[in-house]
């Protein structure tokens, strides 16, 4: 398991990765804004593996603007250019929400729990 922190601003956002049957799992704590999308788009990048298979445990996300959906969206096409996938999980109400507002849920999957997805 690995633990990025934005180091301009601790306590802001933590990222820990781990691996699952052969799966990314990138759990996110924290806020997602311009400050810290660089370091999230960073972490969601999976270059040793092929095809990149990736699962966003967004449950202790508590905040999210347009610059967590570009990286999902960059992390997304990166992916599937690589014939591998990226979904999303476990996100808090106000985060599906944004989500769903600009349609991410249709171009992303988007499940209730880690598992769910894990199982896609």
């Amino acid at each position: 398991m690995t633990d990025i922190q934005n180091g301009s601003r601790p306590g802001r956002l933590s990222i820990e990765h781990s691996d699952t049957d052969g799966v990314r799992v990138v759990t996110v704590r924290g806020e997602i804004d311009h400050a810290v999308s660089g370091v999230l788009g960073k972490a969601l990048l999976v270059e040793d593996r092929e095809p990149p298979r990736i699962v966003v445990d967004l449950s202790g996300v508590t905040f999210m603007d347009s610059s967590g959906i570009n990286a999902f969206i960059l992390a997304h096409q990166a992916a599937d250019g690589a014939q591998g996938w990226l979904r999303i999980a476990a996100a808090q109400e106000s985060v599906l929400r944004v989500l769903q507002l600009v349609g991410v849920d249709a171009l992303i999957p988007c499940h209730p729990t880690v598992e769910q997805a894990l199982n896609g």
